[in-house]
């Protein structure tokens, strides 16, 4: 993630939140760190039980970094 920060400089990130072979909220707080994203869509979520990663949890995490989280939902259209 630093290493990508460091050549790119990102200012949105896709991170995965489910916790099950993939980030967890918390993993996804510290690569939002490390990125120095400003802005975050947390994915890999929320489709079956055993994804318990949650969007309200990454933004918690990510308050103290001046993220924010932007949650999307399926077949919801959005205008950026």
């Amino acid at each position: 993630m630093a290493l990508i920060e460091r050549l790119y400089h990102p200012e949105l990130a896709f991170l995965p939140i489910g916790d099950l072979f993939t980030m967890s909220p918390k993993e996804a707080a510290l690569a939002c760190g490390l990125l120095h994203a400003k802005k975050v869509v947390p994915m890999h979520f929320g489709t079956f039980p055993a994804l318990t990663g949650q969007p309200a949890e990454l933004a918690e995490l990510v308050k103290p970094l001046g993220a924010e989280v932007w949650t999307l939902a399926p077949g919801v259209k959005v205008n950026w």
